[in-house]
Parts: structure tokens; C-alpha cells; sequence
């Protein structure tokens, strides 16, 4: 039974499973965060060097085990700080056991080993190492390597995004931290390779342990201990530079217009089209410009949803967007036939739509066959036949990644099209977060692929629709935060609101055409029904929506604005998108951080009304649908604003 408390953490996150709280160490000029037996934010002199380390265990799904610590010993000394600790990772089947230690050096030296030992024959697609190279000053910058064979090469990181794996038989990556200043990373225990992570949206190059080009899943033998390590050498000295002004703070500035605001839209997946139908008024409040349904050919009721997207396209006014997603098991023509047939007999009549087949659904390596199934050029004739005239779209409605591995042809459809999902490989609230700075690559790339053919993205949120790297998406019975979950307690939370206004802002600056979010109803929903699994206070309170519902109501009529230019000066911390309104401007900021933050206005002038979704206001937020319809806060003059923890906050001004 879900708990009935209102808790901050339920506020915030969704759920009252707690995170534990990383802490900051330091070895001289050399600073790390530890987080749940990882490394995370390796910086030298404040300059991030990597992103992480983290020994990951996976299962034959790619679901990573959340790993149980036992023994842990944390030694901050004067030069330098060691850790140590014991971990077990298990399911019903299978488990193993790993000790690791962590050393660094105020000489610029860091150290992270460990020795594996399976409990059990376990069956996994990767165990050992990963590490992770930060985005910032390093995409597309030089990088020395030395191969398993010794060879040594020079290369570059990818500007544009990879598809397949730029580096192999890895066994050190040396890169400029700053001028004058080098890193070298080791790695020692097994091959690693490197995949271009931007693909599944986080915000890094990945050198992992093992490769994919070889046989997975593998099985790790009972009782056969296996050690890996990860040496990290900074060496020389940085140039002079500015030191950064204290207190300056964050600030945002507002400017002119900067192209447009996209077309916004939301999801109705077909299982949740009689419940969608249910919540018609709600939808319809939210003012989406468009709805995208789907219709699945390897399922039952294709005439009973299609005749809910016909009801709701009138009570709504949105137009309606479908995918088709075909069996393969026929030709194309046969199956859209079919499922056309459907479709008429509901007198349903989409105004786009985006055909795929079921093998397009999962993920396989760049450079091999592509699975039997009909060609983009068979499914798009046969979509063109059955639905004369209707705008059509192909791509992917899995990730980007696919998109990347299997492009598109240009000139067969009317739109490109794929989707992106925070919760691939990590899931922590800090990974989530990171996952925005990864959008601008992922649109240049698209952009390099499709040229100027509209490009639409979604429908995406926090839970991941399907899992295109294994069988089923992950279980997640505990409210947790699970990666490849179709069920993510932060989808409730403030914290859903925040990341959706920073992926929109993230989104609008690449010139998308069309956006879409979420779903109406269900695990990725922004209005409340009652579900199958616990939803903790809602299922006991008078809920109608999660706060994400307001974000969605209150941009939903922003479509095609004219957008402003809001510059953040920490866009890691503060998200910013600003419009023209016909009633004046319109400025949406987000916390993206479970600290309070205040943040410095400029470029606004004049009175202005302020709505807050906030930790404070949260019942009203869940049980008022139209609460940013609301009076909200009057402000004379705008100077500065303060954002609790994922806060969001609405400025108007004439």
C-alpha cells in the first residue's frame, strides 16, 4: 500500500527511497566526489578531467546491479585521501562479490582497483570498469592512445556522434586538461574500448572493460577471482589565467529573438487510450499542439484505440500524430492494409504519421546485417497508398542511437524522427540532470544526417518507453530509480518539472520543428490515474495531476513563439527558455540541483507575475490543474529570483 505522508523527498522525487549523499575529497590541487562506491567529478585546479569512474556490474538485459557496500573506510589525509570498501551485487539467480580501494596523491596520481569474485556461474554483457570522459572542452579535441599492443596514435574525441566504437583494444587515453596541463588514464586488467555515449544522451565518452565485437552475454565462473585497474596521472603545469570572480553567482540574461518556440506535443500510448479519453478535459487544458498516438500491429483493439484518438483529436482541438509500428512478419503492404482498415472503420484520419516495424524497435551493433523486415522505401509506398496525402515520417521511435546506426534515407519521408531517455545507463538524480548537456551534440549530428528536413523528437520523459537492449524493461518495485524502467517515481516529482523545462529550453535552441513529451496518462504521465503499482501520497490524496502537467500547460500554447535568447551562465544549474506571448514576455527558469539556488535577471523590464512550482506549493500543484491560470505572485521590478530545490518558476511581464 503507497504511503499516504506528503514527504520532501515524495515532493522532490517521487518517492521516499533515499539516494546516499556523495562527499567531496581532495588530494592538493586534485578533487573527486565519491558516490556510491564511484568517483565522480574528477577535477584538477576546478577543471573537470573526468566525469567518472565507477565499477558497473550488468546483467544479460544491460540492467546494472545496484551494488550492497559493506566495510567502507573513508581517509582524508593532508596530502591526499584513500578509500576502501566491499561490495555484493545479486539477483534471484546469480551474484558476486568485489573488494576495491581508490588512492590519490597531491602529486596528481589517482588509483581505482578491484578484484571480482562471482559467487555463482554469472551471466553478464559487461563487469569491470567504465570511465568516463566529460563533453566540455574535450568533444572533438586531440587524444593520444596506446593500444593493448603497445602502439601508440594520435586521434581525435568525435565532434559529431560515433555510431560505432571509435577506439579499440585500449590501454591508455591521454588528453589536455588545460594548457600545459595533461591526463593519462590507464587501464589495466582486460581490453577496453570506447563508445561515443552522447548516442544514449549522457553527457560523456565511455571506455568500458571488454568488447562488443565479441560474444555477449558472457558467463564469469564461480569462485574465479579477476582484478581490474584504473591509473589516473596528471602531469604539468597550467598556464596562468584569471581567477574567476567570487560571488559572482548565476546569473540569466534575456536578449532578443533567437528563432522559434517547437511545436509541443504529448503521447498517448495505445494502452493508455481509454484512459486518456477519461482525462479529455485535462488534455485539452494543457493546449498541446499535438497528440502523438500510436497503434501497435502486433496487439489487439487497433479499432477501439483509434476510435479514442478520433474522440480525442475533437475534444481536444490537437492534431493527431500516429505510429505505426508493423508486425514484419508479412510484407509491408499486407500489414498497413490491415491495419488501415482498422483505422477507417473508427473513422479515424490522422494528420501525420510515423511508420516503423517491430525490428527497428531493438538495437544491434553498426556494420552488421540489418534484420529481414520491410526496406523505409517498402513501408513508406505502403503508408502513401493506404493514406493518400498524409505527412509521413520515419525514423526511430527508439533512441537516437538507432537513428545513428540505421540513418534514414533522404527524400522518402516528410520528417525525421527519434526519441531520447535519460535512464539508459545510469539513473542517480546527478546523471538524469547530466543528461541535458548532451542535446546540442545529438541534434548537430541528426542535423549532419537529415539536412534541413523537419526533424521531431519524442515522445521522451524520464521512464523509457521500451528497452531496445533486451527482452523487457526492468522491473522497478520499489519506487526506485532504475535504469530501462518504464516506471520512474520521478516522473510524480518536482524534478520531472525541472528536467522537462531544461529539455525544451535544450531542444528550442537546436531548432527543433516539433517536440513531444511524455504521455498523457500512465508511467510516463503527467495526469494522475490510479495504476498497478503504488504511487506514493497520490493514490491516497485527491491528486489530479504531477507538477510536469503545469510545465506541459503552461508551454503547450507556446508553440511556434518566437523564441528569446536566455542565456544561463551556469546552464548545468539553471535552466532558461523565454518567448514572446501575445500578452508580453514569458521567461521559464529550473533548478536543476537539490540546492536552493538564486539566480541574477537581466534583459526584463517593467512589472511582471511570477508562478512558482516549488516544494512549498506542491499540494496545490498536484490537485489545481489550472493553477498557473491563477493570480500569481505581483513583482514590481525584477532584480533577482530564488529557486528551491527542482524548482520551476513562471515570469511573465507585459
Amino acid at each position: 500500500m503507497a504511503k499516504s505522508t506528503l514527504t520532501r523527498a515524495v515532493k522532490l522525487t517521487g518517492t521516499d527511497v533515499a539516494e546516499g549523499k556523495p562527499r567531496t575529497l581532495t588530494a592538493g590541487p586534485l578533487t573527486a566526489m565519491f558516490d556510491n562506491g564511484a568517483l565522480r567529478y574528477i577535477r584538477y585546479r576546478g577543471t573537470e578531467v573526468l566525469r567518472g569512474i565507477a565499477y558497473l556490474v550488468r546483467d544479460k538485459d544491460w540492467g546494472t546491479y545496484a551494488p550492497a557496500i559493506e566495510n567502507l573506510k573513508v581517509r582524508q589525509g593532508k596530502d591526499g585521501f584513500t578509500i576502501s570498501y566491499s561490495a555484493t551485487t545479486k539477483d534471484k539467480t546469480q551474484g558476486l562479490h568485489y573488494t576495491a580501494r581508490i588512492e590519490a596523491k597531491a602529486n596528481g596520481t589517482l588509483t581505482f582497483s578491484a578484484t571480482g569474485t562471482p559467487l555463482t556461474d554469472f551471466l553478464t554483457n559487461r563487469t569491470g570498469f567504465v570511465v568516463l570522459h566529460p563533453l566540455n572542452g574535450v568533444v572533438g579535441e586531440p587524444v593520444e592512445i596506446v593500444h593493448t599492443d603497445g602502439k601508440k596514435r594520435k586521434s581525435k574525441f568525435p565532434k559529431l556522434i560515433s555510431p560505432g566504437q571509435p577506439v579499440f583494444e585500449i590501454r591508455s587515453l591521454k588528453h589536455q586538461v588545460v594548457p600545459g596541463v595533461t591526463a593519462t588514464v590507464l587501464m589495466e586488467g582486460n581490453k577496453f574500448e570506447m563508445e561515443d555515449h552522447r548516442n544514449w544522451m549522457d553527457a560523456s565518452y565511455k571506455t568500458y572493460v571488454c568488447s562488443l565485437l565479441d560474444p555477449w552475454p558472457y558467463t564469469l565462473k564461480k569462485g574465479e577471482p579477476f582484478t581490474q585497474s584504473i591509473t589516473v596521472t596528471i602531469e604539468g603545469k597550467p598556464a596562468a589565467k584569471k581567477a574567476a570572480k567570487a560571488g559572482s553567482g548565476i546569473s540569466v540574461d534575456v536578449g532578443g529573438v533567437k528563432g522559434m518556440i517547437p511545436a509541443i506535443g504529448i503521447g498517448v500510448p495505445m494502452a493508455e487510450a481509454q484512459h486518456a479519453l477519461a482525462k479529455a478535459d485535462l488534455i485539452a487544458a494543457m493546449e498541446p499542439n499535438h497528440l502523438v498516438c500510436q497503434i501497435d500491429g502486433r496487439h489487439k483493439g487497433q479499432r477501439e484505440a483509434a476510435a479514442a484518438f478520433r474522440e480525442l483529436r475533437e475534444r481536444t482541438g490537437a492534431l493527431s500524430f500516429l505510429e505505426i509500428v508493423l508486425p514484419a512478419k508479412k510484407p509491408a503492404a499486407e500489414e498497413i492494409a490491415a491495419i488501415a482498415k482498422e483505422i477507417r472503420a473508427a473513422d479515424y484520419k490522422p494528420d501525420a504519421i510515423v511508420v516503423t516495424q517491430m525490428h527497428d524497435l531493438k538495437s544491434f551493433q553498426p556494420n552488421t546485417p540489418r534484420p529481414w523486415g520491410p526496406t523505409y522505401e517498402e513501408k513508406a509506398a505502403a503508408v502513401r497508398k493506404e493514406f493518400p496525402g498524409v505527412t509521413l515520417g520515419g525514423g526511430m521511435l527508439s533512441f537516437f542511437t538507432e537513428l545513428n546506426r540505421k540513418p534514414v534515407p533522404m527524400g522518402v519521408f516528410d520528417f525525421i524522427t527519434h526519441t531520447v531517455c535519460p535512464i539508459v545507463h545510469a539513473a542517480d538524480d546527478i546523471s538524469v540532470m547530466e543528461t541535458l548537456e548532451s542535446i546540442s551534440s545529438i541534434i548537430a549530428s541528426t542535423r549532419n544526417m537529415v539536412g534541413k528536413e523537419p526533424y521531431l523528437i519524442g515522445p521522451s520523459s524520464i521512464p523509457c518507453r521500451d528497452n531496445p537492449y533486451g527482452g523487457v524493461v526492468s522491473p522497478n518495485p520499489s519506487n526506485s530509480r532504475v535504469c530501462l524502467a518504464d516506471m520512474d517515481p520521478r516522473q510524480r516529482g518536482l524534478f520531472a518539472a525541472a528536467w522537462n523545462v531544461g529539455l525544451l529550453a535544450a531542444l528550442a535552441r537546436g531548432g527543433l520543428d516539433a517536440v513531444s513529451l511524455g504521455a498523457v496518462t500512465g508511467p510516463q504521465g503527467a495526469i494522475y490515474r490510479k495504476t498497478d503499482y503504488a504511487q506514493p501520497w497520490f493514490d491516497a490524496a485527491k491528486a489530479e495531476v504531477y507538477p510536469v502537467y503545469h510545465v506541459l500547460a503552461g508551454l503547450g500554447a507556446a508553440s511556434g513563439n518566437r523564441r528569446l535568447d536566455a542565456v544561463s551562465s551556469a546552464p548545468s544549474t539553471v535552466a532558461a527558455l523565454a518567448h514572446k506571448s501575445p500578452d508580453g514576455t514569458e521567461l521559464w527558469l529550473a533548478n536543476l540541483t537539490p540546492e536552493t539556488q538564486k539566480v541574477k535577471l537581466s534583459g526584463l523590464k517593467g512589472a511582471a507575475e511570477i508562478h512558482r512550482l516549488s516544494d512549498s506549493n506542491f499540494q496545490k500543484l498536484a490537485t489545481d490543474p489550472g493553477f498557473l491560470s491563477g493570480k500569481g505572485e505581483a513583482v514590481k521590478k525584477l532584480g533577482s529570483v530564488e529557486l528551491g530545490p527542482y524548482g520551476v518558476v513562471r515570469i511573465q511581464t507585459a
